[in-house]
């Protein structure tokens, strides 16, 4: 019996593939598989091809798979499209209907089972995606008892006729498949899952609940993917907690109404892609020079402009960290994980706080719409840091005319902050150079006094884990360095490369700016040859790692930026080409 499985399934957007897709998902994690699942699709409402990619293990994974076991195709450009990635011996379960053809029957079995006409028969051919997992589960054994609560939950709302319809869809699959083509394909049946109850989320749907952990009270922000999935869990669930959720009428006017609420004390954030971040830079600038906490979650997709609004890159990086005018402290977060997504953000609003700062938290398009098992969160490691923050009356009577000092000079760069309406905390706030008491002076002493307060700010800053590492080896042969989404294709080559001889360790940077240089400075110096993996195009990570560390005669990068995430394989092979060539210099 297998551990790993890849299934996929393809067709039209409209034709109901992102819900075949939960379907069996749901049915697999409540046995208690580990999944991992990646949808690719167009950027248009309806229309164009698509298809759910979903990785069943036993162990955890996180990443999309080299090959593909099993294709459910509901047109012949799901087959013509993914037949390369099947693996040698895959099989196609195609409907029927479209006359599938198979390009290399040497590689792969075609089973046509009538999807349609068994949906038609049954009173709508909607329900053909219910025929399909009906066929899958026959195909990998799984009992179909495991579908039914699944079924009752999606349309119990419906009605009983509804319900009991779908699930003989569902059976129908089945049992044409089990009949035609002979029951369940050992080499596709599945080891035992462990059982135990995971939650199977997107990344967006932690950042989100991170925000709510936070103790975010609101969210400002303007619909754009990959990033509207936070604004539609919080529009659900923030009215649950007190909070709520305002649609702004552009990027610039989210960014500066979070910045608004936070002044007033109330935990807020705005989310958005490039395009977004891009008309947030002066926000950003007022941010960092008024000292208000704000934290924006940028999903990077492709760009420049609009780009590939539904496809994977990571070339927001230099723009994060160097994007706004003028000098600012600025912190950028990077998550690899769902996991991380989840505790990143709750740490995102205790930095912005703790040193009245932005805090940029970077995802990309593979964590922010990947769906991942992970355990349940351990709300115990929730701590809520409000820093300098005062809120009583504990503040000195002011002098006649005087002013709370809100920006005075620290030794640590951070002053103490008030909120409207404080006693004695009356003070003045402007975009521009300003002086202890908030009124705008340009004279030449203040603006170094108060720029030199600004900037030493992060000097003291404290981010657990600033790298994830995994470094087994000494002095290894290759060390792998990425960031984001990149961590399980990494992960996985890296098994590949250790059953190959190859001494591998990998770094995966998880604080961009300020860069841990100290961190990654040692690391880099025993590696015999580096690798940095990433999704652009001019090799941003490399240059922020030569930038801060240096290791130029020794590095060279992986760069995709076709729109496709990184496959295990893709990373293995060219690392193998760099060990060879190093050890035949």
């Amino acid at each position: 019996m297998v551990k790993r499985l890849a299934w996929k399934v393809g067709g039209q957007q409209g034709e109901g593939i992102e819900s075949t897709g939960e379907i069996f998902a749901k049915a697999l994690y409540r046995l208690g598989y580990h999944l991992y699942g990646y949808r690719h699709f167009s950027s248009r409402i309806k229309g164009g091809h698509t298809n759910n990619n979903i990785r069943v293990s036993t162990e955890k994974v996180r990443s999309i798979s080299d090959e593909i076991d099993i294709l459910i195709a509901f047109d012949q450009e799901t087959i013509d499209v993914n037949f390369d990635d099947l693996r040698q011996d895959g099989i196609i379960i195609a409907d029927a209907k479209f006359k599938p053809a198979n390009p290399n029957e040497s590689k792969a079995k075609l089973y046509a089972v009538p999807f349609t006409k068994i949906a038609a028969d049954l009173g709508t051919s909607l329900m053909k995606n219910m025929v399909a997992v009906g066929a899958s589960s026959a195909a990998m054994g799984i009992p179909l008892e495991y579908f039914h609560p699944i079924v009752e939950e999606l349309f119990g709302r419906k009605g009983e006729k509804i319900v009991e319809s779908n699930i003989r869809a569902i059976e129908q699959g089945a049992d044409y498949f089990n009949r035609e083509a002979g029951g369940r394909i050992e080499e596709l049946a599945l080891a035992p899952g462990d059982g135990r109850q995971r939650m199977y989320m997107i990344g967006n749907d932690a950042i989100a609940l991170g925000a709510i952990a936070a103790g975010v009270r609101l969210m400002s922000a303007y619909p754009i993917t990959p990033a509207s999935e936070i604004m539609e869990y919080l529009i659900e669930k923030l009215p649950k907690f007190g909070g709520t959720v305002i649609q702004t009428e552009d990027e610039m006017a989210a960014a500066t109404m979070a910045i608004g609420a936070n002044y007033s004390g109330v935990r807020a954030f705005t989310a958005s892609a490039g395009p977004g971040l891009s008309l947030m830079t002066e926000s950003i600038g007022l941010s960092g020079m008024t000292e208000t906490p704000l934290v924006i979650v940028d999903t990077q997709r492709g760009g420049p402009s609009t780009g590939l609004p539904t496809k994977q890159e990571q070339s927001d990086i230099m723009a994060m960290i160097y994007g706004t005018h003028g000098d600012i402290p600025k912190v950028v977060l990077a998550p690899s994980t769902v996991e991380e997504a989840f505790y990143d953000m709750v740490e995102a609003f205790n930095i912005a706080d703790e040193y009245q700062c932005p805090v940029i938290v970077l995802s990309d398009l593979q964590l922010s719409l990947g769906k991942q098992s992970v355990d349940p969160f351990n709300y115990d490691k929730i701590d809520i840091r409000r820093g300098k923050l005062i809120i009583d009356d504990s503040l000195p009577e002011l002098e006649k005319k005087g002013s709370f000092k809100r920006y005075e000079d620290t030794i640590d760069g951070v002053s103490p902050r008030t909120i409207p309406g404080t006693r004695n905390g009356l003070h003045h706030v402007t975009g521009v150079e300003h002086n202890e008491a908030g009124k705008p002076s340009e004279a030449a002493s203040n603006r170094k006094i108060q720029m030199d307060k600004r900037l030493r700010k992060l000097n003291s800053l404290k981010f657990d884990n600033p790298v994830h590492t995994n470094t087994k080896h000494e002095n290894p042969d290759l060390l792998l360095i990425g960031t984001g989404s990149t961590r399980g294709a990494i992960e996985e080559a890296m098994t590949k490369l250790a059953n190959d001889g190859v001494s591998v360790n990998h770094a995966h940077i998880r604080l961009l700016h300020p860069f841990p240089a100290e961190e990654m400075s040692p690391l880099i110096e025993k590696a015999r040859q580096v690798v940095v993996v990433e999704h652009n195009a001019t090799g941003q990570l490399e240059s922020l790692v030569k930038l801060n560390v240096g290791g130029r005669d020794k590095m060279s990068s992986i760069l995709k930026y076709d729109g496709n995430p990184f496959k295990p394989l893709e990373v293995y092979n060219q690392c193998k080409g760099v060990v060879y060539h190093v050890s035949h210099v």
